[in-house]
């Protein structure tokens, strides 16, 4: 079953080490534009399933991330959620794993999932080879 999250409303996701994130919904239209970003669509067709991940999690951060919490600069000084910052905080492996696994992927797997059902292998779905000639 599709629990489905009807609140346009951003959220809080906490990434650990003091680190949150206020994040966007994770809606198709921005998945849509994450895909679209230079980083991404710049990719070749054969380009490693890990670089994509990591190109797509910072292109959807850099739409997403709204505002954040325990980010700062050498300094100690809070940043704002730039699409540097966030690439280098994505650059943290515990962070973007959790970013991934908490956010990306959640909504990664409605996208491809859709909210329908695929055509039948067999049978008289639309989708479906004929298996028996016509009479």
């Amino acid at each position: 079953m599709i629990r489905l999250n009807l609140s346009p409303e951003p959220a809080w996701l906490d990434l650990g080490g003091g680190v949150r994130l206020r994040l966007a919904p994770l809606t198709s239209a921005l998945i849509g534009a994450a895909r679209s970003d230079a980083q991404v669509s710049s990719l070749p067709e054969d380009a490693p399933a890990d670089q994509v991940a990591v190109a797509l999690a910072k292109a959807i951060g850099s739409l997403a991330i709204l505002e954040w919490e325990g980010v700062g600069n050498d300094e100690g000084y809070p940043v704002p959620p730039t699409p540097e910052a966030v690439a280098a905080l994505l650059d943290l492996f515990p962070l973007f794993q959790r970013f991934q696994t908490d956010y990306v992927a959640k909504g990664l797997i409605l996208a491809n999932e859709g909210n329908a059902s695929a055509p039948l292998p067999n049978g008289t779905s639309v989708g479906a080879k004929a298996t028996a000639p016509d009479a």
